[in-house]
């Protein structure tokens, strides 16, 4: 119960749930440990679950010709992460999602997903609240990458979520932002020399 209170946290925030509703809510989650490097999805294979982070971050990437990889997401704790196109639509992924910690996670099968849905309007109502949410992150990257120059990129992302800005690897944060590792490592140190 105590490893399921983060995300009854989470939950309660975004919809208001009677105490059956949320025990019926989490019993469709498996908790899950997954060693650091360890893939919990994988291109050419179906996302099988939706994944809630208790402890931990995971990072998604695509891995294009000549081996170059693109973050795509990163995920710590209190936030959910998959292949969400190949999730949703129950296709083969195209990214793969590692943890870059030894992390322990909630999982949701996208059968019992449909499920929740239809069985109680609440629970539809959490997961469209969720799915906004991240269509509007999505689209604030987006317009951030083709509007703003790299060192703000960087700066946004830094004042944003700091915590995770020191948790990820520098060639991770350096893909996830759209520049090399050599040019991230450049604007770090001259954050650190200004702040001195």
């Amino acid at each position: 119960m105590e490893q399921n209170q983060a995300l009854i946290d989470h939950l309660v925030k975004r919809v208001s749930l009677n105490e059956d509703e949320i025990q019926e809510f989490i019993s469709y989650f498996k908790i899950t440990k997954v060693k650091k490097r360890q893939f919990i999805i994988q291109p050419d294979f179906i996302p099988k679950y939706r994944n809630y982070v208790l402890k931990g971050a995971f990072r998604a990437y695509i891995v294009v010709d000549q081996g170059e990889e693109h973050t795509i997401q990163f995920a710590v704790e209190d936030w959910w992460i998959s292949d969400y196109n190949g999730y949703i639509y129950q296709r083969p992924a195209t990214m793969f999602v590692m943890a870059i910690e030894d992390s322990l996670i909630l999982q949701l099968d996208f059968e019992s997903e449909q499920q929740l849905k239809a069985s109680n309007h609440k629970f539809e109502t959490f997961f469209r609240i969720m799915a906004e949410r991240s269509f509007a992150g999505m689209q604030r990257r987006l317009i951030s990458n083709l509007t703003k120059t790299a060192e703000e990129r960087y700066q946004e992302f830094e004042e944003n979520y700091p915590l995770i800005a020191n948790r990820v690897p520098q060639y991770a944060l350096a893909s996830f932002l759209g520049m090399t590792t050599q040019y991230l490592s450049k604007l770090r140190n001259m954050r650190v020399t200004s702040k001195s």
